[in-house]
């Protein structure tokens, strides 16, 4: 699932690029380039835990 993840961004950012690259921004697929790329960004984040239960664990080991 890792790999899905970056799978999506990186396709996100060329869909994205590509529907720039033109004369006439096709504004729809833009549109769906930078969704793409923001779910791949968002499953990402989800698995990075938050500072504050590091911070926690660390208390309650002590």
């Amino acid at each position: 699932m890792k790999y899905f993840n970056y799978i999506l961004i990186i396709l996100g950012a060329v869909v994205a690029l590509y529907a720039n690259s033109e004369e006439e921004q096709n504004q729809y697929i833009l549109i769906g380039g930078i969704i793409l790329l923001m779910i791949g960004i968002y499953r990402i984040s989800k698995t990075i835990p938050s500072k504050r239960d590091i911070e926690d664990d660390l208390n309650n080991e002590e």
